[in-house]
């Protein structure tokens, strides 16, 4: 079983950053997934970021912005939000526990931390 927490969140103009942290209880981090959901609209990937941390995975809405990262002696994953847009507004997750298959599909993630709110206002 693993734990997963997210924080980082925030309200934050356009153009601002913001870092988001996921870590883990219970379990050695593997493969981590970062996920969104806006209201009204359904959860998406964002990114992943490999065991290993030599490859990560973005979504292309946000190639070039978002950077994912880890630090495994913390046991913890990053994403770091550079020029957010509003359209980047909505409660992210991370996730663990990845099955195999596509990092890109919800479904092959087990485990979900609680989610933390990015507001961007324009």
């Amino acid at each position: 079983q693993v734990q997963l927490e997210e924080s980082g969140g925030g309200l934050v103009q356009a153009g601002g950053s913001l870092r988001l942290s996921c870590t883990a209880s219970g379990r050695t981090l593997a493969t981590v997934g970062w996920f969104r959901q806006a209201p009204g609209k359904e959860r998406e990937f964002v990114a992943a970021i490999t065991r290993s941390g030599d490859r990560t995975y973005y979504a292309d809405s946000v190639k070039g912005r978002f950077t994912g990262s880890r630090d495994d002696a913390k046991n913890t994953g990053y994403l770091q939000l550079n020029s957010l847009k509003p359209e980047d507004t909505a409660v992210y997750f991370c996730a663990a526990g990845w099955e195999g298959g596509s990092y890109y599909l919800r479904q092959q993630y087990t485990y979900w931390g609680q989610g933390t709110q990015v507001t961007v206002s324009s």
